[in-house]
Order: structure tokens, then C-alpha cells, then sequence
């Protein structure tokens, strides 16, 4: 029987703890440096600065956002060092080495880098062709990448960080078991494949990935080597829930009706913002920061309502899995493993749910195992 390790669960409050405190730390630091380029107009004078040099606006924006966002990654380095390298090896979480969790942040610079050029560049596309409507086709445009990303994700993006390969012959009980479940819940996938989660972490994790031909069951072969087959159905059969439940669509329709609010504030925000720090317009570069600031307050503000709702809808599936399995001895023993291998805390404080879980605490997870009829 699979316990609660309590010695465990100290440390998993004093790992989230600190997360906790950094993730504020992190959120101060950011809205000091939005607020401090525009109150001493350092936005201003670096626009004007390369408006010298640069005539195109088209190359003036990933100018200036390369100055203005490279200056902010250095300040944030320590912070990015600390909460992803040190803590995790602190509390024995990660196995990476330095030179690897280099590999991977350089990884990410890249991919992020031109995509989020690009997405700036439509941006201001918008912001200049479409007049006051600009946030109605911004936040078209945003439903559109994320649609994409969420069906190339999976074939595109993460395998330049895991390798992915099929369950082989000494999995092929559990391979048969997960593509059932799929069949039972109506759903195709292009198999199941394990993918090396071990070369980072300890933790485990699955997931079901990816749209139409690109959906597939994904496993952390921390999960295959640690949880039990009846406890390994269980964590994917909630996956699958979510499809039955199309919590994929509704997700990303909530996301796009948030965005799209969020944006046509801000674009009323902005009308103010230009005329109080002397931008030319809300196409003016030099008011991105701006732009940003309002975001970062409306993200923060409309976070919890995201995570209820988040939570809602990861409630009705470990109802799916409780229900398609009938094994509710497994499902409880498999967050009991999760807690303990994971370092989740498993009884949060109330606003710490309220604030920042997207999904239901550990202890409301398996107290509805233990008590499922």
C-alpha cells in the first residue's frame, strides 16, 4: 500500500513556499521595470535614439524589443538560475546538469525569440491597419497561433527537447490497456509513446497531446518506472477525460473570450496611456511597455477566475476517471505516489488554491477516490 511520506510533505510546503515567494519577487520586479522606463522615459528616448538610425518601423520594433527585453532578461537571470536550477536540485527534484539546463534555456531562447518577434511584428500590424478594433483582430490572431501550436506542438516543438518513442514489447500490456481506454473514451490516437523525463527530473508526469493526426498518449518513463499499471490507467484515463469532456476546445474558448476582454481594455487604457506619457499613438513602439503593464495587471487579476475554472474542469475529469476505470483504490494510490515523488503539497493553504491552483489539491483529489461510489 502506497503512503504518504510526511517527512516529504515538509518539504514539499518549504519547495512550494519558496516558488511562491519568487513567483512575487518575479512580479514586483516586473512591474517596477515596465513602471520605471516610462516614468523616467527611457521608453521615449530609446525610440527616439534608434528612429535616428532606423527609418523602417517594421525593423525599429524587434530593435527596440530586443534592447528593452535583453536588458530585463539579464536583471531576471539570478531569479531564472535560481527557482530552475538550484531549488530543484536543492530538494532533489532535478538531475540535470549545469551544461544541460544551459542546452535546454538556449533551446527555448531560440524557438521563443522568433515566434514571439513574429507575433509582435502581427501585433503592431494590427495596431496600425486596424484603428480602434485592433484587439478584436489581436486576439483572433492569438486563437489562431494557439490552435496551431497546440496540433504542432507535439510533432514540432517537443522532440527538440525529449525524444519520443513507442512502447516496445516489455510495455505492451500497458501500451494495450491506454489505447482501449482511448477507444472506450472515442478517441484516436497515433499510439503511446514513452519520452525520457528522466534527463531533467524525478517527477512524473502524462499527458494527451496534440489535435486530429497529431494526438498522441505521451508517458514520462518516471511514471512507467515507478507507478503500477492500474495506477498508470487511471493518471491517462483523467487525460482522456478531458477529451471527452472537450475541455480542449472550451479551454482555449475561455482563453481567447479572456484575451480578447483583456485586450479591449487595455485598448482604453492605452488612449489614456499616450496621452499622459506623450507617445505619438498606441502604435508608437515606445508605448509597448505600457501595453505590457496593463496586461500584467489584468493577468494577475483575472488569474484566479482562469484557475477555477481550470478547476472545474480537472474535477470533471478525475470524475471520468473514476468512472471509466473503476479503480478507485489505484487512482488515490497514484496521487498518493505523485505527492510523494513530485514533492506536491497536499493540503495548500485555501488562498494559495485560490490564487494560483489550476488544478484541485491533492487531498480533495484522493479524498474523492477514497470516497467514490
Amino acid at each position: 500500500m502506497t503512503t504518504l511520506d510526511l517527512e516529504k510533505q515538509k518539504q514539499a510546503k518549504e519547495y512550494a513556499r519558496i516558488k511562491r515567494r519568487f513567483w512575487f519577487v518575479d512580479q514586483a520586479l516586473n512591474f517596477a521595470y515596465l513602471g520605471a522606463w516610462l516614468a523616467a522615459g527611457w521608453s521615449l528616448a530609446l525610440r527616439t535614439w534608434l528612429g535616428d538610425s532606423i527609418s523602417n518601423q517594421w525593423l525599429l520594433l524587434p530593435v527596440f524589443v530586443l534592447i528593452f527585453g535583453g536588458i530585463y532578461a539579464l536583471i531576471t537571470l539570478p531569479i531564472g538560475y535560481y527557482t530552475g536550477f538550484v531549488l530543484p536540485h536543492r530538494f532533489g527534484q532535478s538531475n540535470q546538469l549545469l551544461k544541460d539546463w544551459l542546452i535546454d534555456e538556449l533551446k527555448g531562447l531560440v524557438i521563443i525569440l522568433p515566434i514571439g518577434l513574429l507575433l509582435l511584428e502581427l501585433l503592431y500590424l494590427a495596431l496600425y491597419a486596424a484603428g480602434s478594433l485592433w484587439w478584436l483582430w489581436a486576439a483572433i490572431g492569438l486563437l489562431v497561433f494557439q490552435v496551431l501550436m497546440v496540433n504542432l506542438a507535439p510533432i514540432l516543438i517537443m522532440p527538440i527537447f525529449n525524444k519520443f518513442i513507442p512502447l516496445g514489447q516489455e510495455h505492451a500490456e500497458l501500451a494495450e490497456r491506454l489505447m482501449n481506454l482511448a477507444k472506450k473514451a472515442n478517441t484516436k490516437v497515433q499510439g503511446v509513446f514513452k519520452f525520457d523525463m528522466s534527463k531533467r527530473t524525478k517527477a512524473a508526469n502524462a499527458a494527451l497531446t496534440g489535435l486530429g493526426n497529431t494526438r498522441r498518449i505521451v508517458l514520462g518513463d518516471t511514471l512507467i518506472n515507478e507507478f503500477s499499471l492500474d495506477e498508470i490507467e487511471t493518471v491517462l484515463a483523467h487525460e482522456l477525460g478531458h477529451h471527452v469532456h472537450k475541455d480542449i476546445p472550451l479551454l482555449i474558448g475561455f482563453g481567447t473570450l479572456t484575451t480578447a476582454l483583456g485586450l479591449y481594455l487595455a485598448s482604453l487604457a492605452m488612449d489614456s496611456a499616450v496621452a499622459f506619457f506623450g507617445f505619438s499613438s498606441v502604435s508608437d513602439v515606445a508605448a509597448l511597455p505600457a501595453l505590457m503593464l496593463i496586461l500584467s495587471i489584468y493577468g494577475i487579476l483575472t488569474m484566479p477566475l482562469e484557475n477555477s475554472f481550470s478547476r472545474w474542469r480537472e474535477n470533471l475529469a478525475d470524475d471520468y476517471a473514476l468512472a471509466s476505470t473503476g479503480k478507485k483504490e489505484a487512482f488515490a494510490t497514484a496521487f498518493v505516489r505523485l505527492a510523494n515523488q513530485n514533492l506536491g503539497e497536499i493540503d495548500p493553504e485555501k488562498w494559495v488554491v485560490w490564487l494560483f491552483y489550476s488544478h484541485p489539491p491533492l487531498n480533495e483529489r484522493i479524498a474523492k477516490a477514497q470516497n467514490w461510489k
